[in-house]
Parts: C-alpha cells; sequence; structure tokens
C-alpha cells in the first residue's frame, strides 16, 4: 500500500484495512512463508477475516452498499463480496480458532484464494498499487493509518 492513495476515498481507513485482509489471504506463497510458520508481525487467518469485516460488516450486507465510500465501483463491490462469502464460509466449517493449516487444506480455500486475488488485484490496481508486492505486516499498516 506504499503508493495507495489513502485519503482520496472517504472512508480510506476501512477500505485500507479491507485491501490488507485481501492481499494476504489471495497469496498462497504468503500463506507458507509467514501464517504457516507463525511469523510475527503478520497475524493469522481470523485477523485477516477480523480485518476483512470488522467495520464494514460485509458479513452481513453487500460491499455495494460501499460504493463511493470505500470501493471505487459495482465491480470492486462484486469482486469483494464473492471473496468474503467464499473466505467465511469456510472459516465457519473449520473454526474461527483453527490452525492455518486446516484453512490451507479446505477443499474450497483454493477457491476462496482465487477470488480474494481477484478483489485484491482490482483494488490494487485502481489505487496505483502493484498486486504482486509482498503483503505488509500489521504494523506497517497501523503506521499507514497513523499518517494521514
Amino acid at each position: 500500500m506504499a503508493g495507495m492513495p489513502l485519503n482520496d476515498m472517504p472512508w480510506w481507513r476501512w477500505r485500507a484495512h479491507v485491501r490488507s485482509a485481501l492481499h494476504m489471504l489471495s497469496d498462497p506463497a504468503f500463506h507458507q512463508n509467514c501464517w504457516v510458520p507463525g511469523l510475527p508481525g503478520y497475524g493469522d487467518v481470523t485477523d485477516a477475516v477480523y480485518r476483512l469485516v470488522e467495520d464494514t460488516w460485509l458479513d452481513n450486507w453487500s460491499a455495494e452498499k460501499y460504493v463511493g465510500t470505500v470501493f471505487r465501483d459495482s465491480q470492486e463491490a462484486a469482486l469483494v463480496d464473492v471473496a468474503v462469502l467464499r473466505v467465511l464460509r469456510i472459516m465457519h466449517q473449520v473454526g474461527a480458532d483453527a490452525p492455518v493449516t486446516d484453512y490451507l487444506q479446505h477443499h474450497g480455500w483454493p477457491e476462496a484464494v482465487r477470488a480474494a486475488r481477484e478483489a485484491h488485484t482490482r483494488l490494487a490496481v485502481n489505487d496505483g498499487d502493484d498486486p504482486d508486492a509482498p503483503p505488509r505486516t500489521l504494523d506497517d499498516l497501523a503506521a499507514a493509518m497513523r499518517t494521514v
């Protein structure tokens, strides 16, 4: 999110949290290199899901509600909705406190990762960021929230 125009959307902090979550959820190499070994600074799947839905309540209603405030257009919102539904379905099946490997071994995980990747890519590109850059730490996210 280095190049992300953090303050050009009315609810840019919510967007930053959603983007951070989608970014982590969408990167299988990140899962293996950071989440599986429990690398400090990145949280886990539950943390990512919490960032995805905590302020937005995307677990209760459509991202379409936030077009113009969190999301730039209906296409972003639709991609986020698909990713949220796929990830939440798995979370409800394996449990919020399950080890990360339980998520990664779930039969629906690859499709959830693909949906998160599509949403992450769209949001990153729309913000002028490289969707292939590695996810940033939670400390980096917190610092970005304080800089504006």
